[in-house]
């Protein structure tokens, strides 16, 4: 065969070869460049820091979560790497611990969620933060019945995220499934006809649930339900999968966008897979052109190591790097903290303070009711029993109604009735801690400070 009919035909049978291969055999981006480009965006953000430990502006504090997922210990940054300067964690520590922060006589319940996943990464107990301020609790405290968190839909996105993911300092889920389980049917139920979801509530509307969706809000909902226990093999990840695979735009890899192609949607995006273990360089998000949406945010990277937010852009935006660098880690909205150089893992108020108030987050199960509220206890020591956490139930709590009596009324023996549950009464009640083996409900059981108490008499 002539050289040159020779080498045509060779070529022929390489595209032929080529085309074979699944899509995800196109995917431009190595592990090493994905980790190459993760470490340029950790350095970018460190850049920002001040001498205070405080990373400012818009998203400073999310990418806490991003530094975690990269492997980054908040508690080994320092401004300009010197130890001598507070850490980020210090400086959050401090920022979140006030009894008064956010400030605002009604704040938002997405502030204490963002709080919440942020101190989680940190290696800051959200639930004792300070002898005052529990976040958890703060998030349970505007728990509206049937699942959802504050006023808006999102808000009760993120709820299951800090709710399911800032998980105890051993790793265990502080909340009961019952609780979660609540919420997944509240998620679920407001997934738009085209498989994903937005910022607004849509539950029960048949004009909302057909309006578009969008693919950030539809990651944050996945990373929640996935969060919460729910398969990826389950139909509504399915759905919400096939939503963002028909968002691929062929030549770049990036999901399509109301606010037109985007890093932080994109990211956000990334992260719901990431969170329920679906690759985004898998077969079904590579583009026919052969890239994915990994590939997207890499090009949106700068010399710096900062990425740009539109694909028109020449500025660093410290936002859409911090959401890069999350999904570029493998990270969804938060990770478990990195074991810093030096020092402790975790910050944690331990005990309570006598006479300061501090937020108790309680769950009360019985007959299929379910009560989730916050009780402020004002101890008068350093330890309170569960009689005290109920006795300040009863008084009040937000919301409201969530123990309105409970037997004995004195000494220290097992609880025999909460809420007039069970009639004739008896010693049914059992009592979870922190997501803890089940035990007795006694009058005298210890409650520490922080503690997530679970109540059930099924």
């Amino acid at each position: 065969m002539h050289p040159l009919k020779r080498r045509l035909a060779l070529l022929a049978v390489g595209l032929l070869a080529l085309l074979a291969l699944p899509a995800s055999a196109f995917a431009t981006s190595s592990a090493e460049q994905i980790a190459t480009a993760t470490k340029e965006g950790v350095k970018y953000l460190k850049t920002l820091q001040i001498e205070n430990g405080n990373i400012p502006a818009f998203g400073g504090d999310w990418s806490l979560t991003s530094f975690a997922a990269a492997g980054t210990a908040a508690a080994d940054l320092h401004y300009e790497s010197k130890a001598a300067n507070p850490s980020a964690r210090a400086f959050y520590k401090s920022e979140y611990g006030s009894a008064s922060w956010p400030g605002g006589a009604s704040p938002a319940v997405t502030e204490f969620e963002r709080a919440a996943l942020v101190s989680y990464a940190a290696g800051i107990d959200p639930a004792r933060v300070s002898t005052q301020q529990n976040l958890l609790a703060r998030i349970v405290a505007q728990y509206q019945g049937s699942g959802y968190y504050g006023s808006t839909f999102n808000g009760t996105v993120f709820a299951v995220l800090a709710l399911a993911d800032s998980k105890t300092q051993g790793g265990i889920e502080r909340f009961p499934q019952t609780l979660l389980n609540q919420s997944i049917t509240a998620i679920k139920a407001n997934q738009h006809t085209d498989g994903g979801w937005t910022w607004e509530k849509a539950a029960g509307s048949e004009t909302a649930l057909k309006k578009p969706s969008e693919p950030d809000l539809t990651g944050a909902a996945m990373a929640a339900l996935c969060g919460a226990g729910v398969a990826n093999t389950n139909t509504t990840i399915v759905k919400a999968k096939e939503y963002l695979v028909g968002l691929l735009e062929s030549s770049t890899g990036a999901f399509a966008s109301e606010f037109g192609v985007n890093t932080d949607s994109n990211a956000w995006a990334v992260q719901g897979l990431n969170a329920c273990g679906i690759s985004p360089q898998g077969t079904e998000f590579t583009t026919a052109a052969g890239k994915t949406p990994i590939d997207f945010l890499r090009s949106q990277q700068l010399a710096s190591g900062a990425f740009k937010y539109q694909p028109s852009e020449t500025s660093a935006n410290q936002y859409s790097s911090q959401d890069a660098v999350r999904a570029l880690a493998g990270g969804g909205f938060t990770a478990a903290p990195p074991t810093p150089e030096s020092g402790e893992k975790w910050l944690a108020a331990t005990e309570w303070e006598s006479g300061v108030a501090a937020p108790l987050a309680l769950v009360v199960e019985y007959g299929g009711t379910l009560k989730a509220c916050s009780v402020s206890i004002t101890p008068s020591g350093t330890t309170v029993t569960l009689a005290k956490v109920l006795e300040t139930a009863v008084a009040g709590t937000t919301p409201s109604g969530c123990v309105t009596s409970f037997l004995p009324a004195s000494g220290t023996g097992a609880i025999t009735q909460i809420n007039g549950y069970p009639e004739p009464s008896s010693a049914k009640w059992t009592i979870s801690i922190d997501g803890g083996t089940a035990a007795q409900a006694k009058r005298n059981t210890t409650v520490h400070l922080g503690d997530t108490v679970y109540l059930d008499a099924e």
